[in-house]
């Protein structure tokens, strides 16, 4: 408001000039108007006088203010371990008040957050926080809500536990609680490793137990949720029941199998493909849980032990697989060679290949040999009348036009190579869409003198394929190079069975349709140049034929055969294996999947996809991938025993103190009926499930 009142200044000469004078320094605004020189020395000058117009007030900012404050929660974490910390910061960032109690003193920890940490818990409890969050270990849950001071909060507290199982904390809460406080059963589904960048998409499940009636504590249990969905949580409520049904599916396998990798000691290669790189993940996310935080999801959720046995069975059903077709295969191989002076050799053994030449037994194995010994024996004079006139582009025939061979085929093409194509089946229409000729006589396409016979067909069928080749129709040059998924094998059996004038190059593109739909930029491409003629259009043969790939932005990795098949055991193999027997228990996503489980529903769905004998040749042509098998069977068996000898020690806890109980009411114990140390286990066991 202005007030206006006349004032004369006894002691001030009117100022020459219209001007606004201050006059008290106290009253920011108040000022007055000077008369111009010429007015009457009787004429009152007016004073306004700004008493309450300019305080920087504004009421939509005051109101705003009171409506922020009145969304923020007083919240006590019982439990201040490393998940308690990692929700603290959210909280304190959102501007709650945020206390804290733990075992374990963690006051400089909570000083630095900005929490004020409580040694005491009848202290922490007479400040009356509006919300209790416990960030307990689910085994130590129930003594430490028997241990706090109910009687210090007030009636109407809020309890909420972020467990990774639901029913067994909804009924303890239900059984220890008075009935007067609230009670919020939720699950951030991820943690400090999962989430360290952001919460968004991620999913928060809960089930509002008992929230009373009253408008104020609706309120307050809407604010708590709405800390996780200013976050960008994906909230989802959903009853404790079902939760854990999800759970055991999804989130109890993701942990085991992380576990039983773990036990493998897997580490990082220079081939990785996108499957091994996310098991390698997984294992990062899971063995920084503690044991307990994997036990509690397996001794408190009903559900679990039901996923543990279909993971050993399904384990056990796919070795049986793999031994059985092996068995098969060396019967076969028995029955076919019965009556034959020569020793059946060990289908695996494929280390060193050996091929007889005019009289002459020759042995090439080793890489720095590889394009030496053709010339050295004077079986090619190279002839380069025959190469392409376009000295980039190649006339490459894909033999096998399966789904792979096609994949590459559109590389090829696009590049602008010339790309011919023979197989067993029919593919002639696929192959005029790609702007492939296809041929189904494989003498005419040989006679086609193609620079290089790329074979694409499975690992079981390579060697007979090959042997149906008509070599003798194409070029003494030709370049023969593979792309399977073991390279011992097919590098063994080009030596042993191609002529030496042809040269040789094995290599893996380490991604198929699935893996490299979206480009093949970083993946990896392997390669052993084993056999190459020093001739300079025959090494720029190999050279141009390696660019197709290097163009397309992989990661070239020239390396020997056999440590391609050594580091391959203990990725390809292992990442395949988990995909196969995981394929058997059926998993299907759930409203809950955390970002492991989703690492896992897409490792199954790439591995499927392939045919089972890539997945039989990748165990039988890798003389490593048997030691792999059994120590993945080895750890996945260590890994039960750890649960069931924990599960064994609280039995024998029980029975103990059933029995010291006993001795302590004599009377009482005659009045009960003998039974036998199994009995009282399995009624110890059966009496603990029902009360938790």
């Amino acid at each position: 408001m202005l007030g206006v009142s006349t004032f004369h200044p006894p002691s001030l000469k009117p100022p020459s000039h219209s001007t606004v004078t201050r006059l008290n320094p106290t009253l920011p605004f108040s000022f007055s108007i000077s008369p111009s020189s010429k007015r009457s020395s009787t004429t009152k000058p007016l004073i306004i006088r700004a008493i309450d117009a300019a305080q920087s007030f504004d009421y939509e900012s005051k109101a705003a203010l009171q409506f922020r404050n009145a969304q923020k929660l007083k919240i006590a974490i019982i439990g201040f371990g490393n998940f308690g910390q990692f929700l603290a910061d959210t909280f304190v960032r959102q501007g709650h008040t945020v206390l804290a109690h733990s075992r374990s003193d963690y006051s400089d920890v909570a000083q630095t957050i900005g929490v004020k940490f409580f040694t005491n818990a009848d202290d922490l409890c007479e400040e009356h926080p509006e919300v209790i969050l416990l960030c307990t270990s689910i085994i130590s849950t129930q003594n430490v809500l028997l241990s706090l001071p109910f009687q210090r909060l007030k009636r109407s507290t809020l309890f909420v536990d972020v467990l990774s199982v639901k029913e067994f904390p909804k009924n303890l809460l239900l059984e220890l609680l008075p009935t007067d406080f609230d009670i919020l059963c939720s699950h951030p589904m991820f943690g400090p490793e999962s989430a360290s960048r952001s919460w968004s998409g991620l999913p928060f499940v809960y089930e509002k137990v008992r929230i009373g009636n009253e408008e104020h504590r609706i309120a307050r249990c809407e604010k708590f949720l709405d800390v996780f969905g200013r976050e960008g949580c994906r909230m989802v409520e959903m009853n404790c029941a079902d939760h854990d049904r999800y759970a055991a599916g999804s989130q109890f396998i993701t942990h085991t199998v992380g576990r039983v990798l773990d036990m493998l000691l897997l580490e990082s290669t220079p081939i990785n493909t996108k499957g091994y790189e996310s098991l390698l993940n997984l294992v990062q996310n899971t063995s920084g849980d503690s044991f307990d935080l994997y036990y509690g999801l397996f001794m408190f959720n009903k559900n679990s032990l039901e996923m543990l046995e279909r993971l050993d069975l399904a384990f056990e059903d796919l070795r049986k697989q793999l031994i059985a077709r092996l068995h098969d295969v060396v019967r076969n191989q028995l029955l076919e060679n019965a009556g034959k002076v020569q020793n059946l050799q060990d289908t695996n053994n494929y280390a060193v290949a050996q091929y007889a030449q005019n009289g002459s037994a020759i042995v090439l194995s080793s890489k720095n040999q590889r394009s030496a010994d053709a010339k050295q024996h004077g079986y090619y004079t190279p002839n380069d009348s025959g190469l392409s006139d376009d000295s980039t582009k190649l006339k490459i025939a894909i033999i096998g036009f399966g789904n792979f061979g096609q994949f590459l085929a559109k590389t090829f093409v696009r590049q602008g190579h010339k790309v011919l194509a023979y197989s067993r089946t029919d593919y002639s229409d696929v192959a005029q869409e790609l702007g492939v000729s296809y041929f189904n006589d494989a003498d005419d396409l040989c006679e086609q003198h193609p620079e290089v016979i790329l074979l694409c067909t499975s690992i079981l069928s390579t060697e007979k394929v090959l042997k149906s080749l008509p070599v003798q129709r194409l070029k003494r040059n030709t370049l023969f190079v593979d792309v399977l998924s073991v390279k011992e094998f097919p590098r063994n059996m080009f030596l042993q069975h191609l002529p030496p004038y042809f040269d040789v190059l094995c290599t893996h593109p380490m991604f198929g349709p699935e893996s490299g739909k979206n480009g093949w930029k970083d993946l990896p491409f392997l390669f052993d140049k084993v056999r190459i003629g020093s001739v300079e259009s025959r090494m720029s043969r190999c050279d141009r034929f390696l660019d197709i790939f290097s163009k397309e932005g992989c990661r070239m990795v020239e390396m020997s055969c056999a440590e391609h098949d050594w580091h391959a055991a203990g990725s390809q193999f292992v990442t395949h294996t988990t995909g196969r027997f995981l394929e058997k228990l059926k998993l299907e996503a759930t409203p809950i999947d955390t970002k492991g489980y989703e690492t896992l529903l897409s490792l199954v769905e790439n591995t499927a996809g392939d045919s089972f004998d890539l997945y039989y040749g990748l165990f039988l042509y890798n003389i490593n991938a048997m030691e792999q098998l059994q120590r993945f069977d080895l750890a996945f068996e260590s890994l039960k025993k750890q649960l069931f000898d924990r599960l064994h020690g609280i039995y024998r806890k029980q029975v103990f103190q059933n029995e010291e109980n006993g001795r302590d009411f004599p009377e009482r114990s005659m009045l009960l009926p003998e039974i036998s140390e199994d009995s009282r286990v399995v009624s110890s066991f059966t009496d603990t499930v029902d009360a938790k």
